[in-house]
């Protein structure tokens, strides 16, 4: 594959190809619970658990700035209430850029809420929440962040449920200056996670464990702060130029009329000096 250049300013960047985890045992750190973390399968799958001591949870070895990734992930069965299972991208510091996947358990036979979040230089504030259209702890699906100099994009097996454009025409912050590394983990949120933090864990279930398995990356690798260079992209179905076509549009309408159930861009009682800058552009 060709490497077609676009610039970034201020740091390091090179082509990458489609990078295959592979091995959980090479590409990922266990960073809280080790003993509450296993590898499985000859390094191809790994399971996070909790109980009332702890919960557990690993970050990649690798950083990046801009790269798509996805994971298959079986969320914790039965009743879920309370828990947390984490799987996002996230930079260091206080002033740090985080882009989110949580899975908000719930009790027995009710559903799961996803809830998403994008955060620049520490400020979040974006939550966008959704049901899924399935039971998300019978099988394994994929969940896949899209996150290039031009947007990020939440999917579902494919599906897109959420986009964010860069704006910074608008004053919009956007991250595009700080690399990330993939960080998941399982952990008791039962202050907030179900209905508003109304139901607690039930600790008689525990252990409760979530499961991943094939974690891939295609990213630019990042190397240093520098001069203004370029990062490989490849032709223009290289995730580096993706966007949402017409066909994934009309999916992502068809989630956001049906799945959605919190927006922050329709929350005016919590934005009282008005919306944000985004949420009244894309309106």
């Amino acid at each position: 594959m060709g490497c077609s250049p676009i610039l970034i300013s201020l740091f390091i960047l090179s082509c990458s190809a489609l990078i295959l985890a592979g091995d959980f045992r090479k590409d990922i750190d266990i960073v809280w619970g080790s003993d509450k973390a296993k590898i499985l399968e000859n390094g191809q799958a790994i399971t996070l658990s909790l109980d009332k001591a702890s919960g557990s949870g690993f970050e990649s070895k690798a950083q990046f700035l801009f790269g798509k990734v996805s994971m298959e992930l079986k969320l914790v069965p039965g009743n879920s209430a309370g828990t947390v299972t984490s799987y996002y991208l996230a930079s260091k510091g206080t002033m740090w850029d985080e882009i989110d996947f949580e899975f908000l358990g719930n009790l027995s036979g009710d559903p799961y809420t996803v809830h998403t979040n994008v955060i620049t230089q520490g400020k979040g504030d974006r939550e966008q929440q959704f049901r899924l259209w399935f039971d998300p702890t019978v099988d394994f699906h994929t969940y896949s962040i899209l996150w290039n100099p031009k947007t990020i994009v939440f999917y579902v097996d494919g599906t897109p449920i959420r986009e964010f454009k860069k704006m910074n025409t608008k004053n919009v912050a956007y991250p595009e200056k700080q690399a990330m590394r993939v960080h998941s983990s399982l952990w008791n949120g039962d202050d907030w996670a179900t209905r508003g933090g109304l139901v607690k864990t039930d600790w008689s279930k525990a252990p409760f464990t979530a499961y991943y398995r094939n974690f891939e990356v295609q990213d630019c690798d990042w190397s240093a702060p520098g001069s203004n260079v370029s990062c490989g992209g490849g032709g223009p179905n290289s995730w580096l130029n993706e966007g949402i076509d017409e066909n994934s549009r009309k999916r992502l309408k068809w989630v956001q009329s049906n799945f959605i159930i919190y927006n922050y861009c329709n929350d005016a009682k919590r934005f009282r000096l008005g919306l944000p800058t985004e949420c009244v552009v894309m309106n």
